[in-house]
Protein backbone atom coordinates (compact mmCIF):
# COMPACT_ATOMS: atom_id res chain seq x y z
CA UNK A 1 0.00 0.00 0.00
CA UNK A 2 2.73 2.59 0.97
CA UNK A 3 4.46 1.51 -2.52
CA UNK A 4 1.58 2.33 -4.44
CA UNK A 5 0.70 5.58 -2.33
CA UNK A 6 4.38 6.64 -2.48
CA UNK A 7 4.60 6.43 -5.91
CA UNK A 8 1.37 8.71 -6.40
CA UNK A 9 3.22 11.14 -3.52
CA UNK A 10 6.35 11.13 -5.46
CA UNK A 11 5.09 12.40 -9.15
CA UNK A 12 2.09 14.32 -8.34
CA UNK A 13 2.98 17.82 -9.30
CA UNK A 14 1.21 18.53 -6.09
CA UNK A 15 3.90 17.29 -3.88
CA UNK A 16 6.19 20.08 -1.79
CA UNK A 17 7.48 17.81 0.71
CA UNK A 18 7.97 13.97 1.97
CA UNK A 19 6.09 13.37 5.13
CA UNK A 20 8.51 12.10 7.91
CA UNK A 21 6.19 10.13 9.56
CA UNK A 22 4.53 7.98 7.00
CA UNK A 23 5.35 4.84 8.18
CA UNK A 24 4.93 1.14 6.81
CA UNK A 25 5.95 -2.08 7.98
CA UNK A 26 8.58 -4.21 8.78
CA UNK A 27 8.66 -7.74 6.91
CA UNK A 28 11.97 -9.22 9.02
CA UNK A 29 10.97 -10.98 11.63
CA UNK A 30 7.41 -10.54 11.23
CA UNK A 31 4.66 -14.01 10.99
CA UNK A 32 4.03 -15.45 7.48
CA UNK A 33 1.09 -17.81 7.27
CA UNK A 34 1.49 -19.47 3.91
CA UNK A 35 -1.96 -21.48 3.40
CA UNK A 36 -0.81 -24.04 0.20
CA UNK A 37 2.49 -24.74 0.75
CA UNK A 38 2.71 -27.07 -2.72
CA UNK A 39 5.68 -26.51 -4.92
CA UNK A 40 5.59 -22.71 -5.42
CA UNK A 41 4.09 -22.44 -1.30
CA UNK A 42 7.60 -23.72 -0.55
CA UNK A 43 9.79 -21.25 -2.60
CA UNK A 44 7.51 -18.67 -1.10
CA UNK A 45 8.94 -19.96 2.23
CA UNK A 46 12.69 -20.17 0.92
CA UNK A 47 12.22 -16.27 0.20
CA UNK A 48 11.04 -15.28 3.28
CA UNK A 49 13.46 -17.58 5.37
CA UNK A 50 15.76 -14.70 3.86
CA UNK A 51 14.06 -12.38 5.93
CA UNK A 52 14.05 -13.76 8.92
CA UNK A 53 10.61 -14.35 8.83
CA UNK A 54 8.71 -16.82 11.34
CA UNK A 55 6.78 -19.03 8.74
CA UNK A 56 3.64 -20.89 9.55
CA UNK A 57 2.32 -22.92 6.83
CA UNK A 58 -1.53 -24.62 6.23
CA UNK A 59 -1.71 -27.54 3.88
CA UNK A 60 -3.99 -30.59 3.06
CA UNK A 61 -0.91 -33.09 3.82
CA UNK A 62 1.95 -31.88 6.46
CA UNK A 63 5.61 -31.52 4.58
CA UNK A 64 8.80 -33.57 5.56
CA UNK A 65 9.69 -32.79 8.61
CA UNK A 66 13.65 -32.43 7.12
CA UNK A 67 12.07 -29.81 4.29
CA UNK A 68 10.64 -28.30 7.52
CA UNK A 69 13.55 -27.57 8.73
CA UNK A 70 14.87 -26.62 5.46
CA UNK A 71 13.26 -23.16 5.67
CA UNK A 72 12.36 -23.26 9.52
CA UNK A 73 8.55 -23.43 8.61
CA UNK A 74 6.52 -24.60 11.26
CA UNK A 75 3.17 -26.99 10.45
CA UNK A 76 -0.44 -25.82 11.69
CA UNK A 77 -2.78 -28.47 11.27
CA UNK A 78 -6.16 -26.09 11.76
CA UNK A 79 -5.82 -22.95 9.51
CA UNK A 80 -7.85 -20.92 12.61
CA UNK A 81 -4.12 -21.08 14.18
CA UNK A 82 -2.29 -19.54 11.12
CA UNK A 83 -4.90 -16.81 10.78
CA UNK A 84 -4.89 -16.12 14.39
CA UNK A 85 -0.57 -15.53 14.35
CA UNK A 86 0.72 -14.33 11.13
CA UNK A 87 0.93 -10.66 10.26
CA UNK A 88 1.02 -11.50 6.73
CA UNK A 89 -1.07 -14.31 5.26
CA UNK A 90 -0.30 -15.77 1.38
CA UNK A 91 -3.14 -17.88 -0.35
CA UNK A 92 -1.11 -20.62 -2.71
CA UNK A 93 -3.54 -22.80 -3.16
CA UNK A 94 -5.68 -24.17 -6.44
CA UNK A 95 -9.36 -23.16 -7.07
CA UNK A 96 -11.29 -26.53 -6.26
CA UNK A 97 -14.89 -26.70 -4.71
CA UNK A 98 -12.81 -27.20 -0.89
CA UNK A 99 -10.75 -23.66 -1.65
CA UNK A 100 -13.97 -21.91 -2.82
CA UNK A 101 -14.36 -18.79 -0.49
CA UNK A 102 -12.09 -20.52 1.93
CA UNK A 103 -11.68 -17.08 3.20
CA UNK A 104 -14.90 -15.63 4.27
CA UNK A 105 -15.76 -13.23 6.73
CA UNK A 106 -15.01 -15.68 9.76
CA UNK A 107 -11.57 -16.54 8.97
CA UNK A 108 -11.29 -12.30 8.04
CA UNK A 109 -12.27 -11.94 11.45
CA UNK A 110 -9.55 -14.19 12.66
CA UNK A 111 -6.59 -12.38 11.45
CA UNK A 112 -5.20 -9.47 13.39
CA UNK A 113 -6.05 -6.10 12.98
CA UNK A 114 -2.60 -5.34 11.74
CA UNK A 115 -2.19 -8.33 9.15
CA UNK A 116 -2.26 -8.11 5.04
CA UNK A 117 -4.07 -10.51 3.16
CA UNK A 118 -2.28 -11.77 0.10
CA UNK A 119 -3.69 -13.66 -2.73
CA UNK A 120 -1.18 -15.37 -5.50
CA UNK A 121 -3.85 -18.02 -6.00
CA UNK A 122 -7.15 -17.91 -7.44
CA UNK A 123 -9.48 -14.33 -6.85
CA UNK A 124 -12.86 -17.10 -6.05
CA UNK A 125 -9.78 -18.12 -3.24
CA UNK A 126 -11.76 -15.03 -1.20
CA UNK A 127 -15.11 -14.03 -0.53
CA UNK A 128 -14.79 -10.50 -1.96
CA UNK A 129 -17.65 -9.40 -0.81
CA UNK A 130 -16.31 -10.48 3.24
CA UNK A 131 -13.38 -8.49 1.91
CA UNK A 132 -14.34 -5.54 0.97
CA UNK A 133 -16.42 -5.33 4.70
CA UNK A 134 -12.93 -6.04 6.12
CA UNK A 135 -10.93 -3.54 4.33
CA UNK A 136 -14.08 -0.99 5.10
CA UNK A 137 -14.36 -1.81 8.44
CA UNK A 138 -10.75 -2.30 9.11
CA UNK A 139 -11.12 -5.76 10.95
CA UNK A 140 -7.67 -6.10 8.65
CA UNK A 141 -4.51 -3.88 7.75
CA UNK A 142 -4.92 -4.52 4.06
CA UNK A 143 -4.66 -6.86 1.02
CA UNK A 144 -2.33 -7.45 -1.68
CA UNK A 145 -4.09 -9.07 -4.78
CA UNK A 146 -2.55 -10.15 -8.21
CA UNK A 147 -5.70 -12.03 -8.78
CA UNK A 148 -9.14 -10.98 -8.56
CA UNK A 149 -13.21 -12.49 -10.05
CA UNK A 150 -13.88 -11.77 -12.30
CA UNK A 151 -10.51 -10.59 -14.30
CA UNK A 152 -10.78 -7.02 -14.52
CA UNK A 153 -12.68 -5.98 -12.18
CA UNK A 154 -15.96 -4.19 -13.18
CA UNK A 155 -14.73 -0.74 -13.11
CA UNK A 156 -17.25 0.40 -10.36
CA UNK A 157 -16.06 -3.11 -8.17
CA UNK A 158 -16.04 -1.58 -4.37
CA UNK A 159 -12.72 -2.90 -3.64
CA UNK A 160 -10.81 -0.17 -6.57
CA UNK A 161 -11.75 2.56 -4.47
CA UNK A 162 -10.30 1.18 -1.01
CA UNK A 163 -6.89 2.82 -0.44
CA UNK A 164 -5.64 0.10 2.02
CA UNK A 165 -5.83 -2.56 -1.16
CA UNK A 166 -3.26 -3.47 -4.10
CA UNK A 167 -4.45 -4.65 -7.06
CA UNK A 168 -2.21 -6.25 -9.69
CA UNK A 169 -3.37 -7.87 -13.37
CA UNK A 170 -2.46 -11.61 -13.05
CA UNK A 171 1.05 -11.13 -13.15
CA UNK A 172 2.63 -13.23 -11.07
CA UNK A 173 4.32 -15.43 -14.10
CA UNK A 174 4.55 -12.59 -16.31
CA UNK A 175 8.50 -12.09 -16.85
CA UNK A 176 9.95 -13.41 -20.13
CA UNK A 177 12.40 -16.23 -18.38
CA UNK A 178 9.07 -17.23 -17.07
CA UNK A 179 7.09 -17.77 -20.02
CA UNK A 180 9.69 -19.86 -21.72
CA UNK A 181 9.88 -22.10 -18.97
CA UNK A 182 5.93 -22.42 -19.51
CA UNK A 183 5.99 -22.93 -23.07
CA UNK A 184 8.72 -25.49 -22.68
CA UNK A 185 7.21 -27.27 -19.78
CA UNK A 186 4.13 -27.62 -22.02
CA UNK A 187 6.59 -28.57 -25.05
CA UNK A 188 8.20 -31.56 -22.68
CA UNK A 189 4.29 -32.40 -22.24
CA UNK A 190 2.97 -33.04 -25.22
CA UNK A 191 6.27 -35.00 -26.47
CA UNK A 192 5.95 -37.16 -23.64
CA UNK A 193 2.73 -37.77 -24.80
CA UNK A 194 3.10 -38.55 -28.73
CA UNK A 195 6.26 -40.90 -27.58
CA UNK A 196 3.61 -42.73 -25.12
CA UNK A 197 5.99 -41.77 -22.25
CA UNK A 198 5.40 -40.60 -18.62
CA UNK A 199 4.04 -37.10 -18.76
CA UNK A 200 6.53 -34.80 -16.31
CA UNK A 201 3.97 -32.36 -15.16
CA UNK A 202 0.46 -34.55 -15.32
CA UNK A 203 -2.27 -33.12 -13.73
CA UNK A 204 -4.22 -35.86 -11.94
CA UNK A 205 -8.15 -36.03 -12.43
CA UNK A 206 -9.86 -35.52 -9.30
Amino acid sequence: MYFHSGCQIAVSPDTKHFAVDWLGVEVTKATLGIIGMGSIGYKVAQRARAFNMRILYHNRNRRRKEEEEAVGARYCEKMEDLLQQSDFVMLVVNLTPETHKLIGKKELGLMKPTATLINISRGAVIDQDALVEALQNKVIRAAALDVTYPEPLPRDHPLLKLNNVIITPHIGTATVQAIHMMAEEAIANMLAVLNGQPIPSEVFPK
